[in-house]
C-alpha cells in the first residue's frame, strides 16, 4: 500500500519521453541531461554545484511548475520584466502531499531588484488591504542594501509553514549575515517549511538536517558536507592560505 507524503513537495521528475532532443537548452545541461527524478528533503534540500551545472535552471523550473512567478515573488506576483526563464518547467512532474503549504515564495536573486520595484509600483495603486511592503517590514527594499533586503525577506515575509525556494540566498549576505540567516532558516523549518534552496555557500548548507545534490557532470547525485568542493576549498585555503597564496601568485 501507498503512503501519501506528508511534505509540501515529495518528489520532482523530468518527463523524458516528451523531450524532444537533449542536445539542447535546458536539457543538454549537466543536471537535466541525466534526470530522471529527485526526491526532496522534508525540511532542507540543498543544490549545489559549479556555474551552468543547470542547479538554478532546475530550481527556477520547479518554482513555476508549483505556480510561482519566474522572476519571484508568491503565486499573487504576475509581472515579467523581460522573459528569461526555459521551458524546462512544462517538463517536471512535483508529486505533492496531502498537506497544503499556507506560505510560499520563490526568491531568485538576480531579479530582486525588479521584484522590490513591483512591490513599489503596486503599493502605489490605491487598495482596499494593507500595502505589500508591510509584510517585509514596513521599509522600502530599495531603500536598503542588498543584504538587508534579503534578510527583511526572511526575518519579516516568510511566516512558516511554507514552501520557500531560494535562488542563492547569499548573493549579498556577509559571512555574519549568512549565520543569521541560517538561524532563520531553523526557525522557519521549526514551524513546518520546507525549502529548496541552490546555494554556493559552505555555511548555509551546513544545515545538519538536509540533503545535499550536487549537480555536475554525471547529473545530480548526494553528497555529504564534508565532501563538497564549497566546504573543502573554502577549508583548505584557511588552513593553508600562505601556500595557497604562494602558488597563485608565483611568478
Amino acid at each position: 500500500m501507498s503512503v501519501v507524503s506528508t511534505q509540501f513537495a515529495s518528489r520532482v521528475t523530468l518527463l523524458r519521453d516528451r523531450v524532444d532532443s537533449f542536445e539542447r537548452y535546458p536539457f543538454a545541461l549537466p543536471a537535466i541531461r541525466t534526470l530522471d527524478f529527485i526526491d526532496l528533503h522534508p525540511k532542507i534540500t540543498f543544490l549545489v554545484g559549479e556555474n551552468g551545472s543547470g542547479k538554478s535552471t532546475l530550481l527556477e523550473a520547479m518554482a513555476v511548475a508549483l505556480g510561482f512567478n519566474p522572476e519571484g515573488g508568491s503565486r499573487n506576483f504576475n509581472f515579467a520584466t523581460r522573459t528569461s526563464h526555459s521551458d524546462l518547467h512544462a517538463f517536471l512532474r512535483i508529486a505533492k502531499g496531502y498537506r497544503q503549504h499556507r506560505d510560499g515564495f520563490f526568491l531568485r536573486a538576480e531579479s530582486w531588484f525588479n521584484l522590490a520595484t513591483e512591490i513599489e509600483a503596486l503599493d502605489a495603486e490605491p487598495a482596499p488591504s494593507p500595502p505589500i511592503i508591510s509584510y517585509f517590514g514596513n521599509r522600502s527594499l530599495h531603500e536598503q542594501s542588498h543584504g538587508e533586503s534579503f534578510m527583511a525577506l526572511l526575518e519579516h515575509r516568510l511566516h512558516g509553514d511554507g514552501l520557500y525556494l531560494l535562488d542563492e540566498p547569499e548573493a549579498a549576505l556577509s559571512p555574519a549575515r549568512q549565520i543569521e540567516a541560517l538561524q532563520r532558516l531553523h526557525e522557519l523549518v521549526l514551524a513546518g517549511s520546507q525549502f529548496v534552496i541552490a546555494t554556493h555557500s559552505p555555511i548555509l548548507m551546513a544545515y545538519p538536517d538536509a540533503q545535499i545534490l550536487h549537480c555536475g557532470p554525471l547529473g545530480i547525485r548526494p553528497l555529504r558536507y564534508e565532501d563538497t568542493e564549497h566546504f573543502r576549498i573554502t577549508r583548505d585555503f584557511l588552513l593553508h592560505r600562505e601556500r595557497v597564496l604562494d602558488i597563485l601568485m608565483a611568478p
